[in-house]
């Protein structure tokens, strides 16, 4: 039986295809179906609606996430103006414009037998909406900038491996690919940007790729300096970065929970293992050792700093690149096929379809599942103004459709509530995770706050925007009132009303307090009373 090795299938179009099919099923339902992580979902649209209204990420508003983190949902709400079909319409936009360099990248260095399952495999990772490693069922666009890094990542990892036989522009088109793929991992979350520069000065140790390499670094390092010249916010960005890093530290969590990441991702390594041994029994390259052990490696801290359980890409890249070493190899020691090469290069080409497969289908199906309940309008709507596409629905998720019910009661509540007020409520700030209200109810954000207040992930007792900061132009203070104390959401607002309730207490007032919410108004300092003297020349 003859193993499939036509060079002549045409991959870049069939990628290409694939791409398009993924974001025309995200964005045609024109709507947002979640099943999970509503508050994730609304931290997202909430930067989304404070940089269409002219804030600048990291200058305006503290963020851990780099500025495209924030441009590239607003590429989506610019389209169609509406905060419901933005993720599904960027995500979309993200899928086909990553496209174009993982198609060079790829048809440029792997045969089509591993070029296509990847690269399907890549797309699918960036177009699916929900969280890696969760169910098909787990429907969110929550966490979609890891996706994109771990896509972005895999694709310029494959760049190890030296073309076979360069086409014309070779290193051009080498160096714009590596350089785009670098800066879209820098500038949406800098984990990834970090590791990207690493195999760049790495790859500076190859001869046949110094140029490409060099490059991409030249390139780089003159776009952040261009980029700093207008957003002039680099620093406080990294400033953000450290107070996250205080936070979780070099290492997130305990050593159990370490553990359980090197668990869930042992099947893997394992298999990662199972390639390199048989990639380096034959390329006895130490260079190539090195290759592999940096992908692992770097690829579990990325994923320990993410909230994610499975899902190290880099594993997978560094199984296609073994994978395609294998077939090099064999196509060059035995140039007519005999029995060994036959079985040595089809063990290769399944065992790589069985280290993607598994997820492609699980991509795929959960991707199937968002368009056809998005086209169903499946589930109900979320009930606040402004976010009529967004609908919460039950696909066998009964404990999160169980909490996020009485969670949306309480918004619409708040939204209620806000709209009472004697004045058009402007600079609301929540004590909880997200704050829906001000894009709700189209109102002017404060400066100088964070669209994401996440206890122990973003701040905690001793690393945390100070109350003068953060406050210091905010209106309205919303208190959320949870009954429970087990319940995380109450311990999370408890743990935030200790760190700012001081400073609200001396600033604020209470205006209205409803079954849900505690609504705090700043204190309207007394004008200053006029001097005899300036009463007499008056």
């Amino acid at each position: 039986m003859k193993i499939w090795t036509e060079r002549a299938v045409p991959v870049g179009p069939i990628l290409l295809g694939v791409a398009a099919l993924f974001a025309l099923l995200l964005a045609l339902p024109g709507q947002t179906v979640a099943t999970r992580y509503l508050n994730d979902l609304f931290v997202i649209l909430d930067s989304t609606y404070r940089v269409a209204a002219g804030q600048v990420p990291s200058r305006d508003f503290h963020t851990p996430l780099g500025p495209l983190a924030h441009y590239i949902p607003v590429l989506g709400y610019e389209l169609f103006g509406t905060l419901g079909r933005t993720m599904p319409t960027a995500m979309g936009l993200v899928t086909v414009g990553l496209a174009l360099p993982l198609v060079h990248v790829l048809t440029s260095r792997l045969r089509p037998v591993i070029a296509i399952p990847f690269g399907i495999f890549l797309l699918l990772i960036v177009a699916v909406p929900i969280n890696l490693g969760e169910g098909i069922t787990a429907l969110s666009f929550a966490k979609y900038y890891n996706r994109i890094g771990w896509a972005a990542l895999g694709t310029l990892l494959v760049m190890y491996l030296a073309p076979e036989r360069s086409q014309a522009r070779q290193d051009a088109l080498d160096t714009i690919c590596a350089a785009v793929l670098t800066l879209l991992m820098l500038y949406t979350k800098l984990t990834y940007g970090v590791v990207a520069l690493g195999f760049l000065l790495f790859m500076l140790t190859d001869p046949r790729q110094r140029r490409w390499s060099a490059g991409a670094i030249g390139i780089t390092l003159v776009t952040m300096l261009v980029v700093e010249a207008f957003w002039r916010s680099s620093l406080a960005h990294l400033a953000d970065l450290r107070m996250a890093l205080d936070v979780g530290g070099i290492l997130r969590g305990t050593w159990g929970q370490i553990a359980d990441h090197i668990l869930f991702n042992l099947t893997d390594y394992v298999l990662l293992g199972l390639f390199a041994g048989m990639a380096l029994r034959q390329t006895r390259s130490i260079r190539d050792a090195l290759f592999y052990a940096y992908c692992a490696v770097t690829g579990f801290l990325i994923i320990n700093h993410n909230f994610q359980a499975w899902g190290i890409i880099s594993l997978h890249a560094a199984a296609a690149v073994a994978a395609e070493s294998i077939l090099r190899v064999q196509e060059r020691q035995a140039p007519h096929f005999d029995d060994h090469r036959w079985s040595t290069t089809a063990g290769a080409k399944l065992l790589f379809l069985a280290v993607v497969l598994p997820t492609i289908v699980h991509c795929a199906a959960a991707l199937g599942l968002h368009t056809f309940a998005a086209s169903a309008r499946a589930g109900e709507p979320v009930g606040l103004p402004r976010l009529e596409q967004v609908r919460l629905a039950n696909l066998w998720t009964w404990n999160d459709y169980d909490t996020a019910i009485p969670y949306l009661a309480s918004l619409r509540d708040g939204v209620e509530a806000l709209s009472g007020l004697d004045q058009k409520p402007a600079g609301i700030l929540v004590l909880d995770l997200a704050n829906p209200f001000s894009m709700a109810l189209d109102s002017s954000p404060s400066k100088g706050d964070t669209p994401w207040l996440q206890w122990e992930r973003t701040l905690n007792g001793t690393a945390h925007i100070p109350p003068e900061t953060l406050l210091a132009d905010v209106q309205i203070v919303m208190e959320p009132k949870l009954a429970g104390d087990s319940n995380p959401a109450q311990s999370q607002s408890q743990s935030l009303q200790a760190l700012y309730g001081p400073y609200i207490a001396s600033n604020f007032d209470v205006a209205r307090e409803t079954d849900n919410w505690k609504l705090y108004r700043r204190r309207q300092l007394p004008a200053p009373q006029a001097t005899l003297d300036e009463a007499g020349r008056s």
